[in-house]
């Protein structure tokens, strides 16, 4: 009964040292910048090449020298809405902030903060009116209205058969002009990616 005991701690200790030993995690620290495409779905290289090339682009286009030789002043443009009509759960916030970014970087229109960021700027803006002292407050009614507003879709298309996969991702971006609704720049940028399972042979 004694040596029965002593068999079955001994199996169960094996057991549990060999589930411990199954689930070691390894995390290693790498440069942002550095493309790691592990399952091949979007990710955050894509976000980032992608707003980099479509705003570039759309700054190359004859509407931003028209307006400015109109109107004497650089334009402003605001983001709006990008849908994700992909099959994909995309972070759409992190590309419109990465195409953010790169409007603002680039010195050539004047941007301003889009609707979500706007209602709290204005509460914050009440809020003064009745906490913070006179000379301190920031009086409504003097806010710069955009002249564009940019904003588009990401869309894919998917195609598996025999453990590969490729996937064809679509970025569809309009500038729009907001006093006549007329589309002054349309961008489009394409990534196809094929995505093969490796068979492990025993």
């Amino acid at each position: 009964m004694q040596t029965h005991r002593r068999l079955l701690s001994l199996i169960v200790c094996s057991v549990l040292a060999l589930a411990g030993c199954g689930h070691e995690l390894k995390v290693t620290r790498v440069d942002a910048g550095v493309v790691t495409d592990l399952s091949g779905r979007w990710n955050d290289t894509d976000s980032r090449m992608v707003a980099e090339a479509m705003v570039k682009e759309a700054l190359q286009y004859p509407w931003l020298s028209n307006f400015s030789q109109a109107k004497g002043r650089q334009p402003v443009v605001v983001v709006g809405t990008v849908l994700n009509s992909s099959h994909e759960h995309i972070s759409v916030q992190t590309f419109i902030t990465d195409l953010e970014r790169e409007l603002t970087n680039s010195q050539k229109v004047t941007f301003v903060a889009g609707k979500g960021e706007r209602d709290e700027i204005r509460t914050e803006r009440k809020e003064q009116a009745v906490y913070a002292s006179e000379e301190t407050q920031k009086a409504p009614g003097k806010e710069i209205g955009a002249d564009y507003m940019m904003k588009g879709t990401i869309a894919t298309i998917l195609d598996e058969a025999d453990g590969t996969k490729a996937v064809f991702y679509q970025v569809d971006l309009h500038m729009i002009d907001l006093e006549n609704n007329t589309k002054v720049w349309y961008g489009q940028k394409k990534i196809k990616k094929v995505v093969e399972k490796k068979r492990t042979v025993f």
